[in-house]
């Protein structure tokens, strides 16, 4: 195999997204390290099916053939699904000469689990009856949170939700993602019902206040965007692992369509869809970093993307590179492998629509291999019409970097990071676009040319270090979530008077400093946990409020800052389905919030983060 599966653990790590890292003396992690919590596991070096995967899977599958699905997205599905594409689904014919046997080695391999320890489908909550099981149509989703407004603020009409209320929130019932170690979907309310989508590929639709099941469907790798709810058609949209976007009946989880938006093996989609104008925009994203860490691998052709598609037929309506040019030969590496660029800056976030100028705004990560451009850690607008460009603001110039200089082999780009992606989503607030980045620093641009107005550094940033996934304002305040993380196993060393983990408050006219509350660190020696700040955050009237990666969710005065209300998600609960499961830390997706309940997912059993499969449901008393 010209990349070893067992490298995953330190190639999961680097690719982490938002953004990868630089570890190039740093240590490796192991498989095994990284899923110790998460039940038994196979050695793949030993394993016949590498063997067998080596011998009849890894020609199509190592990242160089277009719709193949390179190694890294395999080793990331549900085990059941790869041997469900073996045996009955796509990959039918190229499987149809292997034994049954020989088929279920290879998933085992590729999930580094044996097949007797597979959980299988597990019981659900009950499946709805009665007047739980009927969608109200009198109550449509508000057009709030990723996919319609990244302002991330919930209203009290919206919500139904406010500070003097928080203190009063309570554990109203609790959903165990069936066959999951991460909760990544952020959910969607709506006519009286989440919608929220887990690591098995399943969607689900389950009664706000009851949390019975109205319907699930399942697509065929895991579902990490948040769910887009269409309030006029009734339409659900979200994208999964393998870059494929999907539009579903959200009365019944009926597919409407599904489209690849990438034919490169390593593409998928992180950032969620957004609508807007009568379009959705797909951002599409990448590990192809990872492939880099075989030194025969010539890196890089992939360049980050946002593609319009039509909301009602999933079609094609334009694509934009975020790296114009189209990568070609720019040398050769010292182990004699050909350099292929620019490439890379790949679009981690959800792009936000502007409806006064029909412009779409998004951030972009570094470049993947050398030459760094002027395209990679930027802020782009186009014409939301077209997909012209119209202007880039870059924030951090000199950025390439790929999982070789992780681990010190010659694909490594001269610039050797420092991997400061501009991984959250753009806020569009009047005239100005509020910008946060992995450098630890908050920038406000002016929308109408890209200028930057204004900027603040409130943490030292790095490869897990500030601005992560989401920032959200008031309209008064600008909340700035920072990662900072102490160790930040990327072998750079960071002025630790400069760490900032935890939330900030500015001026979202001029960046000016309003407060500063620390994350409090609860983690003493405990293993994988941390306490800063890497999930996006959401603001309601009075508060904001911030899933930790310590797996507390904690809620702030907005005012100042000062400690509303917290709950530890890692403490053991009795679900819905009858089982006992945990959340875990928190990054990606921030709370939901509507009909006075918040709603958050909790487990992010990956880079060295806590694992949990938690969907929590809290209303004030519980009731």
């Amino acid at each position: 195999m010209r990349r070893a599966g067992a490298l995953l653990g330190a190639l999961l790590l680097a690719a982490c997204s938002p953004g990868n890292g630089d570890n190039s003396a740093g240590r490796i992690a192991s498989t095994d390290e990284l899923t110790a919590r998460t039940g038994p596991t196979i050695d793949p070096s030993t394993h016949p099916g590498r063997a067998l995967f080596r011998a009849n899977c890894v020609t199509c599958h190592d990242g160089t053939v277009p719709r193949a699905p390179a190694v890294v997205w395999l080793e990331m599905m549900a085990p059941d699904a790869v041997l469900a594409a073996m045996a009955t689904g796509i990959m039918r014919q190229q499987a149809a000469h292997l034994s049954a046997d020989e088929q279920r080695l290879i998933a085992e391999y590729l999930a580094r689990t044996p097949a007797e320890a597979w959980r299988q489908e597990e019981a659900g909550p009950p499946v709805c009856a009665g007047e739980h099981a009927r969608f109200d149509r009198t109550d449509p989703p508000a057009p709030v949170l990723w996919g319609h407004d990244n302002r991330r603020f919930v209203s009290r009409q919206a919500g139904g939700l406010t500070s003097e209320e928080v203190p009063r929130l309570r554990l109203k019932w609790a959903f165990a993602h069936p066959a999951a170690q991460r909760a990544r979907s952020q959910p969607a309310i709506g006519w009286g019902a989440i919608f929220v989508g887990s690591q098995d590929g399943t969607v689900w639709a389950l009664d706000l206040e009851t949390g019975c099941v109205r319907w699930r469907t399942r697509v065929s790798a895991e579902v990490r965007t948040g769910i887009v709810l269409d309030a006029e058609t009734g339409r659900a949209y979200f994208g999964d692992v393998l870059a494929r976007a999907h539009a579903l009946d959200a009365m019944t989880g009926r597919p409407i369509w599904s489209t690849k938006v990438s034919d490169h093996p390593n593409a998928t989609i992180t950032g969620t869809p957004s609508l807007g104008g009568g379009q959705l925009f797909v951002p599409v994203s990448s590990l192809e970093v990872t492939s880099a860490a075989d030194p025969a691998y010539a890196c890089c052709t992939f360049r980050g993307q946002v593609v319009a598609l039509d909301p009602a037929s999933g079609r094609e309506r334009w694509r934009t590179f975020t790296v114009p040019e189209v990568p070609r030969t720019q040398g050769r590496t010292a182990a004699g492998t050909q350099i292929l660029g620019p490439s890379g800056a790949p679009v981690w976030n959800s792009p936000t629509y502007d409806p006064a100028r029909n412009r779409l705004y998004f951030g972009s990560g570094q470049n993947y291999s050398s030459p760094a451009d002027g395209n990679s850690n930027a802020v782009h607008a186009v014409d939301a019409a077209t997909g012209r460009r119209l202007w880039v603001t870059q924030l951090t110039a000199g950025d390439a970097w790929n999982v070789g200089c992780m681990i010190g082999n010659a694909n490594c780009p001269a610039e050797q990071g420092p991997d400061l992606d501009v991984a959250a989503s753009p806020i569009l607030l009047g005239d100005m676009l509020l910008v946060g980045q992995k450098s630890g620093e908050a920038f406000g641009l002016d929308s109408e040319t890209g200028a930057i107005r204004w900027r603040r550094r409130l943490g030292h940033g790095g490869t897990q270090g500030g601005v992560h996934f989401g920032m959200a304002t008031d309209g008064v305040r600008l909340f700035v979530p920072i990662n900072d993380m102490a160790d930040t196993r990327d072998a750079r060393r960071y002025d630790p008077r400069q760490r900032g983990a935890g939330i900030h408050a500015l001026d979202p006219r001029t960046g000016r400093l309003l407060w500063s509350q620390p994350a409090n660190n609860v983690c003493r020696d405990s293993p994988y946990c941390d306490p800063g700040i890497s999930a996006a955050v959401t603001a309601i009237p009075g508060a904001v409020i911030a899933g930790h990666l310590d797996g507390r969710l904690r809620a702030y005065a907005a005012a100042s800052g000062r400690l509303l209300w917290e709950t530890d998600t890692t403490r053991p609960v009795r679900t819905l389905s009858g089982v006992t499961a945990t959340g875990g830390s928190m990054s990606g997706p921030g709370p939901a919030v509507a009909r006075g309940h918040l709603v958050v997912n909790s487990g992010y059993g990956l880079y060295y983060h806590m694992p949990g499969n938690l969907l929590l449901v809290f209303s004030p008393g519980g009731r």
